[in-house]
């Protein structure tokens, strides 16, 4: 059996909910990591949500960011907030773990600050959540359980990652120090679920709505699935459903899956 986890920056969950819906049913993932639903968490849309069988968990935010976890299978735990700073007030993390038939799986749920304008305090803002979370991940993988890290990190790994990277070399999402954070991240131990499969360039997950981005393929891939060695061991495939994008009144993200091979309680 396999557990299908996906990752998706809706751009707002109450204006693409019949998107959200209609992937929802021809994708059957079993675990999602939905970002930027921009609403407070009693203005989720969970009915419907909970009407396809999905347990439903928010950490929601007036108009700005937000996270909520979806899962066909029963949350044993959730928490939210990422330690490291009691004065960050932004909804940009939630974790939940699930009983496997043996052991759990622990899912991340994260929306990375963008940074930009580089020159403004949103950077280091960046910086310093990308050293809590290499932090919380350190503390993580000490359990050595099948654990995942799902979302948008607003960080361009790798020149191949992007269209253009030369008109990218000083935005917060391509800078040295950005994808330096991100190795960090994988130096622990963690799979970029994607790059274990393939090296292919031009996997994108995101297109800007402006200029035709979408239609000359013009894009980026900033929405990851890291997984410690127990999940990246299991893993069985992982996808783009890039042709999202398409629909009519499109999220500029799309959603990220992986098939890891583990069996649900």
């Amino acid at each position: 059996m396999s557990i299908r986890v996906a990752t998706w920056n809706v751009n707002s969950v109450r204006q693409r909910i019949d998107l959200l819906l209609t992937w929802l049913k021809e994708c059957q993932p079993d675990i999602v990591c939905l970002q930027e639903i921009k609403c407070v968490d009693e203005a989720f849309p969970r009915l419907e949500i909970e009407a396809l069988g999905y347990n439903v968990v928010t950490h929601g935010q007036k108009t700005f960011n937000g996270v909520a976890l979806l899962s066909k299978l029963r949350f044993d735990e959730t928490k939210s907030g990422l330690a490291g700073d009691d004065e960050d007030t932004h909804a940009r993390f939630l974790e939940g773990v699930v009983t496997l038939k043996r052991g759990v799986l622990r899912i991340a749920c994260l929306y990375l600050p963008n940074g930009n304008p580089v020159g403004s305090d949103k950077y280091p803002y960046k910086l310093k959540w990308m050293s809590r979370l290499l932090e919380y991940s350190k503390e993580r993988l000490k359990a050595e359980e099948p654990l995942i890290l799902a979302g948008d990190f607003n960080v361009i790994p790798h020149a191949r990652d992007v269209h253009n990277p030369a008109a990218w070399t000083e935005d917060a999402l391509f800078k040295t120090e950005t994808r330096e954070s991100f190795q960090s991240l994988l130096g622990l131990g963690l799979t970029d679920a994607l790059r274990a499969v393939t090296d292919e360039p031009g996997l994108y997950t995101f297109w800007d709505y402006q200029a035709g981005a979408w239609q000359k393929n013009q894009g980026l891939r900033i929405d990851h699935l890291l997984l410690s060695p127990q999940a990246s061991d299991r893993l069985a495939n992982v996808g783009i459903d890039s042709y999202v994008r398409g629909w009519e009144k499109p999220s500029d993200h799309v959603p990220v899956w992986a098939d890891l091979d583990l069996d649900a309680a």
